[in-house]
């Protein structure tokens, strides 16, 4: 059986390193909403309003709201005439009431302490009317893109439909930016089309951590599969001089090794690939760490009955459900000697109070930590969140999915659609 954790070795040459860097340039530089005038016109932004709601309807988290405000009272403080969209959900091409906008626009009226108005399409003769209308530093949201199939479908004609509103085209979309749909990709093709305030800083975020960041450099990766994740972990790998490995996708790495890991989910197809992480990570000189103990339940619900056991160690009928006091204990530790640090996916399933503490333990230390500290969007976001710690770590990303593209080291379809910054 391969060790379960690999020894304290000097990371990658500085050769290797700067090897990586340069198969994977995330993108070329692209224009921001600094770089063109906007005052004036019609400015059609790309937002990203995809909060969660709770069971009555109502805004559980509006931090993608607030995050798209610095894009907003910019365009405002120009003058423009701020169209918004954006996507809710996933109403499938059809329309649901609990999916409109206008509680996104009442919350952006609050927000902006000026007056948001929601209509009740996206595109048509109502809409181009209620657009003609506008005065500088009036704001419009336009009804759930995702009503319309064609959104999706990147249907040229409703593109061109929407990009008909608008001079310019701005996206602020980060977490709808790894998605080539109509109003991400479409709509730059009839426009000039420049990078938003949010998008920018996140775009900046990840480059910089990719390509230069402060070192020691870490990434933690968890979540409950390892196949959402193999691109990201064969991207940094060569990256990082530290990976910490959590959450249930921990189970596949502990079978590739031969340990028993009870009724956890073992990705099966995946065995070979995590086999080949490892000896890559083992030819680098690079630390690779599983959790020595993990926290195992009959059932990932509240109320089931839990034992800490060593992770080579899982009982039969027992599956993983966060990782172990030592093992926070040594990540933690591990950790606060690095200077950067990337996270994306917890600990364990942190929804149950019971399986909340690893991931806990992990966003207070880099909460503490000084240095530059990122999350990468979707339910690490989430967690962060929930722990009132989001406000003391650098950056918290907006996007899920677009985090874990750009991780993997692969361009974003709605940023490569972006106007070309011009060359120093």
């Amino acid at each position: 059986m391969q060790p379960l954790i690999y020894p304290d070795l000097p990371g990658p040459s500085p050769l290797l390193r700067g090897y990586a860097g340069m198969q994977n340039v995330i993108l070329r530089q692209k224009k921001t909403i600094r770089d063109v005038d906007v005052r004036g016109r019609r400015v059609l932004v790309r937002a990203d309003f995809n909060v969660p709601l709770d069971e009555d309807g109502t805004i559980a988290d509006d931090t993608r709201i607030r995050a798209s405000l610095p894009t907003i009272r910019y365009l405002c403080e120009q003058n423009a005439r701020v169209i918004l969209c954006s996507h809710l959900d996933r109403p499938k091409g059809v329309v649901e009431e609990r999916l409109r906008l206008a509680l996104v626009a009442n919350r952006l009226s609050v927000l902006l302490d000026r007056p948001v108005v929601a209509l009740r399409d996206c595109i048509g003769p109502e809409v181009e009317s209620a657009v003609a209308g506008m005065s500088g530093g009036d704001i419009v949201l336009l009804e759930n893109l995702r009503f319309h199939p064609e959104e999706r479908a990147d249907d040229p004609a409703f593109a061109k439909h929407l990009a008909g509103l608008a001079e310019v085209y701005v996206n602020d979309a980060f977490g709808a930016s790894h998605r080539a749909h109509a109003s991400v990709v479409g709509v730059p093709e009839h426009l000039p089309a420049v990078a938003g305030l949010l998008l920018e800083k996140e775009v900046k975020t990840f480059r910089r951590i990719l390509e230069d960041p402060e070192r020691p450099f870490a990434a933690v990766i968890g979540g409950a599969k390892v196949s959402d994740k193999l691109e990201v972990l064969e991207n940094i790998i060569s990256r990082v001089d530290l990976l910490l490995i959590g959450g249930g996708m921990a189970a596949t790495f502990l079978a590739s090794r031969g340990y028993g890991t009870g009724i956890s989910h073992v990705e099966t197809d995946r065995l070979d690939a995590v086999r080949a992480i490892s000896a890559q990570a083992t030819e680098l000189g690079l630390r690779l760490l599983l959790p020595r103990d993990v926290v195992v339940a009959e059932r990932l619900e509240a109320g089931s009955p839990t034992r800490v056991v060593p992770a080579t160690e899982i009982p039969d009928g027992w599956l993983i459900a966060d990782i172990g006091p030592g093992a926070a204990d040594e990540f933690s530790h591990e950790l606060s000697r690095c200077r950067t640090v990337v996270w994306n996916g917890p600990m364990g399933v942190f929804e149950v109070p019971a399986f909340a503490e690893g991931t806990r333990r992990i966003a207070a230390t880099l909460a503490n930590l000084r240095g530059t500290t990122v999350v990468g969007g979707g339910s690490t976001a989430d967690a962060v969140v929930r722990f009132g710690l989001d406000d003391r770590l650098t950056h918290v990303s907006t996007g899920g999915g677009a985090a874990l593209t750009m991780l993997a080291g692969r361009p974003l379809p709605g940023v490569t659609a972006l106007d070309d910054a011009e060359e120093p």
